[in-house]
Formats: structure tokens, C-alpha cells, sequence
């Protein structure tokens, strides 16, 4: 305990955790031990929290590789929020800074230890609702686009493109030179597709027909944010298919012989989304702020399937 006020060292915390698997309904908001900072680790006063797909998977039964769950667990995979305490041999953070960052589990609470290499500098321009729904769908974007090779030139189709994965992948892909987009949506959200450089297509039965309607000179790539229906499809319509990927039917890429998108998330990658949008160049819509109490609601949001842009928890 040395360098611990007692005081700090019992610390408690308002969390969003779940104490079984299950509905949304299991996820309580619950008084818990506050972290300490260790070796390698700062803790942060998190002010928000993203909520991505990956959350509700986790709350219903799903471990990620690697994990050992224990309740309560708190989710959350992508967050911000202020420095608080800098564990040993951490070097070019300080106690104050403001962060972003991501960690496997337990962004859903007041405080979280994550390590260092997790983090980097939130700028002035990103609000903390935004930074805290920033750096999952960021580092998806920019990871699908690099597994796929899009750049100058190349048209590239989204499936399930309004969300707040599909729309950061939108505006990057324009930026590294995709002559064009198409991204498939619900009809209430094509306006808004159409704004940032995508040309929306209908979701469902014929979209195959849409699409080639709508790049007669052929798709070059595609990514599947919606499952095996727009998988399927995109076979139909791309011809390489190591330049199809999915980030939901993963079930299948064997069978259809497409990439799976997942990586390792770095702190390299995330900065060089957060330069891109302090420049201007990306925007990130919010769907919904959620505040820590109403989590399980923010899960059902975000498992509904429908809406535009980022649903994110506002906690500090």
C-alpha cells in the first residue's frame, strides 16, 4: 500500500455491471471497489463510455479469447476521461491529462486502470461523449480498410452502413482515395449516407440488383457490418474475394473463402484517427447519450439493429 492514502485505497465506484449472463436486464447499476494503478497502468476518471455490439455479446454468455469472467463484470470496450493516478514506470502521461483509450472489458464505471499503451491525448476539439464512442469504431474503420487494401480508386460497398462504424468507414475511404461508396442502409438514413460522400442503397431482398444499379462499373471491394444475407451478397458482387470482409459472419468465411476484419487495437492506430478528426476530416454523429444508470437501455438500443451514428454512455 505504500503511496496509497488509505482513504484512496478503499475508494468506491458507481459501475453499470451484470452478476449472470442474460437480457438487458441484468445490467444494474452497482456500487464497487475503485481500481488501483499498476505497474505500467493509469487510472482514469472515465467521463464516457461507447457501447459497441461487442458489449450486449459479452452481457448475453460470450468470453473474449484470452478472458476469465468474473462477477460482477463490467463492460465496455472504448472510453475517456481524465487521468487520476499514474502507476510505476509509466513515463509521458501526467495526472490531469485527458485521455482516450480502450480496454477489454470495464469501461461502464467511474474509474478504470488500463495500461498505458492503451491511451492517447484527447484533443480540445473532440467532446467527451464523442471521445468515449471514438476509438472502437476508429480503429474498426481504419483496420477494415487496411485488411482490404481500399485506396485510390477502388469502389467500395458497406453493408449495414449507418452506424457508427459504417460512417467513420465512409469518410476514411473517401479520404485514402475510393472513387466511390456505396453503402447499403435503411431508407430513412440514406440522406444522411448521402452527405458524407456515400451513395445509399436499400438493405434486403434485390440489393444485389441495387448495387450493380447503382456502380455499373463494378465493386471492388466490400464490408459486411450486417451478416450472412449481405455476405452472400457481396460474393455475388465482388470478384476477389480476399477483398471481402466481415466483422459479423465470421461463421462463414471459411465456407465462402472472404476475411475476417479483427486485429489487435493499438494506441498508433487510434492516434492517427484522432488527427484526422481534430483536422477536420471526420465526424462522428450520436445517436443517443445515455447517462450510467440507463446502460441496459443503451444495449437495447444498440441491439435493435436500427438508427444512425454512436450510442455512448455519459458516466463523469
Amino acid at each position: 500500500m505504500a503511496g496509497y492514502k488509505v482513504e484512496e485505497y478503499f475508494m468506491k465506484m458507481k459501475a453499470a455491471a451484470f452478476a449472470e449472463f442474460g437480457p438487458a436486464d441484468v445490467l444494474r447499476t452497482t456500487e464497487l471497489d475503485a481500481p488501483q494503478a499498476g505497474p505500467g497502468q493509469v487510472r482514469v476518471n472515465v467521463k464516457a463510455a461507447g457501447v459497441m455490439p461487442y458489449d450486449p455479446a459479452v452481457r448475453a454468455g460470450w468470453t473474449p479469447a484470452g478472458y476469465t469472467m468474473t462477477f460482477p463484470e463490467i463492460p465496455g470496450n472504448e472510453f475517456a476521461g481524465v487521468i487520476d493516478e499514474i502507476g510505476e514506470g509509466v513515463t509521458g502521461f501526467a495526472v490531469g491529462d485527458e485521455v482516450l483509450g480502450f480496454s477489454m472489458l470495464k469501461c461502464y464505471a467511474e474509474y478504470l486502470a488500463v495500461n498505458a499503451d492503451q491511451i492517447v491525448r484527447k484533443p480540445a476539439s473532440m467532446s467527451w461523449e464523442t471521445a468515449g464512442g471514438f476509438p472502437g469504431n476508429a480503429q474498426g474503420a481504419a483496420l477494415a480498410l487496411e485488411v482490404l487494401e481500399v485506396g485510390k480508386g477502388d469502389t467500395l460497398l458497406i453493408h449495414g452502413a449507418s452506424g457508427g462504424l459504417g460512417t467513420l468507414t465512409i469518410q476514411l475511404a473517401k479520404q485514402l482515395g475510393a472513387a466511390a461508396v456505396i453503402a447499403t442502409a435503411s431508407e430513412p438514413n440514406h440522406e444522411y449516407l448521402r452527405s458524407l460522400g456515400a451513395i445509399p442503397v436499400a438493405y434486403g431482398e434485390g440489393v444485389v440488383d441495387r448495387v450493380r444499379a447503382a456502380a455499373p462499373q463494378g465493386v471492388d471491394a466490400a464490408l459486411d457490418l450486417a451478416g450472412e444475407e449481405a455476405l452472400r451478397a457481396s460474393v455475388e458482387l465482388v470478384a476477389d474475394r480476399k477483398r471481402i470482409g466481415t466483422m459479423v459472419a465470421y461463421h462463414l468465411h471459411e465456407e465462402l473463402g472472404v476475411q475476417v476484419v479483427r486485429g489487435e487495437r493499438t494506441a498508433e492506430r487510434l492516434a492517427g484517427m484522432v488527427e484526422r478528426y481534430d483536422r477536420g476530416e471526420l465526424t462522428v454523429h450520436l445517436r443517443h447519450v445515455y447517462p450510467l444508470d440507463r446502460a441496459a437501455d443503451a444495449h437495447r438500443d444498440v441491439e435493435s439493429g436500427h438508427g444512425r451514428g454512436k450510442v455512448v454512455i455519459s458516466i463523469g
